[in-house]
C-alpha cells in the first residue's frame, strides 16, 4: 500500500490510451461471481493477440482458467477488473504510481469507478484492448502516522479504536490552530472518495479534474466542524486528544496504524497518481448523474 513516490506534475488530466499487447486480469474476492464469464473472455483475449497474466491470488481463485500467463504479473499494459468498486481500490493499489491503468467491469453493487456494466463487455473488448479508452490521473492522499507512512486512493479516516467511543481530535492546516472537538473521526478524501463515505457524511463532492481534497467531520458535537476543501499543498495535522483510549487510522478501508493519546497523523496529497480507464463518452458528471441522480 506503500509504493514509491513517482511525482506528477499534471494530476487528474485526461489522456488515451496506447494499445494493449499484455493485460492484467483481477477479479471479485468471490471468484463465483465471475467464473461462468472468464473462459469465453480468455478466449476472446486470446484471439486478438493479447496475453492475459494472472496474479498467484488469481490462479488460487481461477486454477483451471486457459489460456493465461503467470510470468511477469507486474509487467502488463492494463488491469481489467472485474468486480466492484472494492476490488477496484485493490486493483488501483496495485499499480498506483505507475503508469498502468485499470478498467473496471461491474460485478459488485455500486461501481461508481466502474466503467462498464458486465453485459457491454463483449461489445467494448475490441476498443479496450486497442486503446479507445480515455485515461484520467486520480490524485491520492498520504498520511504519515507514528507507524508509517501509507497512500490513500479514497479517503483517510481517524476514528476512535473502540466502536461508539467518541474521538477527540485537535486539528490544524498549515500550522495553523483550528480548534478541538468532540466527533465520529475525521475523513480526508480525495475527488475519488469524495463520492464515498464523504458523501455520505455531508461532504462536498469533488469533481474528477480538481487538484485538491476535503476535510469532513463525522458526526461533529460542535457548531464549527463544517467541511472544509483544500488545494495541493497543504498539510492537515490531526492530533488524538481521546482519553483512555487510542485513535485509529483507517486507509480506503483497511486499519494501518493506531494514535495514542497526544500523537499526531499528518495528512496531505500525495506524488503518486492512480490511473483510470474510462469511456470518452462517460466522464465523471455522467457518473455522477447516473449513480445519484434518483
Amino acid at each position: 500500500m506503500t509504493p514509491t513516490p513517482t511525482p506528477t506534475t499534471s494530476p487528474s488530466r485526461q489522456s488515451t490510451m496506447s494499445s494493449v499487447r499484455r493485460v492484467l486480469l483481477v477479479t471479485h474476492d468471490d471468484p463465483s461471481i465471475t467464473r461462468a464469464v472468464l473462459p469465453t473472455l480468455a478466449t476472446a483475449i486470446a484471439g486478438r493477440g493479447v496475453e492475459l497474466v494472472l496474479g498467484e491470488e488469481e490462479v488460487e481463485k481461477h486454477p483451471d482458467l486457459r489460456p493465461v500467463s503467470v510470468d511477469r504479473p507486474d509487467e502488463v499494459d492494463l488491469v481489467l477488473v472485474l468486480g466492484g468498486d472494492g476490488t477496484m481500490l485493490r486493483a488501483l493499489h496495485r499499480v498506483i504510481g505507475r503508469a498502468i491503468p485499470c478498467v473496471g467491469v461491474n460485478y459488485g453493487t455500486f461501481g461508481f469507478l466502474t466503467t462498464l456494466r458486465a453485459n457491454e463487455l463483449p461489445d467494448h473488448l475490441e476498443l479496450i484492448l486497442g486503446g479507445g479508452l480515455e485515461v484520467v490521473e486520480l490524485p491520492t492522499v498520504a498520511v504519515e502516522t507514528p507507524d508509517g507512512r501509507f497512500v490513500a486512493i479514497n479517503d483517510v479516516l481517524v476514528t476512535a479504536d473502540m466502536l461508539g467511543r467518541m474521538a477527540v481530535l485537535e486539528w490544524a492546516v498549515n500550522g495553523v490552530q483550528l480548534g478541538k472537538l468532540g466527533c465520529d473521526g475525521v475523513l480526508v478524501s480525495t475527488p475519488t472518495g469524495s463520492t464515498g463515505y464523504n458523501l455520505s457524511a455531508g461532504g462536498p463532492v469533488i469533481s474528477w479534474g480538481v487538484d485538491a481534497f476535503a476535510v469532513t467531520f463525522i458526526a461533529p458535537h460542535a457548531l464549527d466542524g463544517r467541511p472544509l476543501i483544500l488545494a495541493r499543498g497543504h498539510e492537515v495535522e490531526v492530533v488524538s486528544r481521546t482519553r483512555g483510549t487510542a485513535s485509529r487510522v483507517v486507509v480506503d478501508g483497511h486499519p494501518v496504524a493506531s494514535l495514542e493519546s497526544g500523537a499526531m497523523a499528518t495528512m496531505r496529497m500525495a506524488p503518486e497518481t492512480a490511473l483510470l480507464g474510462i469511456l470518452p463518452d462517460r466522464p465523471f458528471l455522467s457518473r455522477y448523474r447516473d449513480k445519484f441522480g434518483h
